[in-house]
């Protein structure tokens, strides 16, 4: 499945980063890119194993605001 979460607050390349690295330790993510000019991720992922509320959990505890 594939889905884009807005976040906010990731301004630079260490934001990417940390998101990317979160999202990614999750299993069941294959994959996590950060477009930091439209403020989203979009996530690769197998609902089967991970759902996008972990996913926004995941992403809060670095620090950033996941939009509704």
């Amino acid at each position: 499945m594939e889905k884009t979460i807005n976040v906010q607050g990731m301004t630079c390349g260490h934001c990417k980063m940390s998101v990317e690295g979160a999202l990614k330790k999750l299993d069941g993510v294959s994959a996590a890119e950060v477009n930091l000019e439209a403020g989203s991720v979009k996530v690769m992922f197998d609902d089967s194993k991970v759902n996008v509320d972990t996913m926004k959990e995941a992403i809060e505890e670095q620090g950033y605001d996941v939009e509704a």
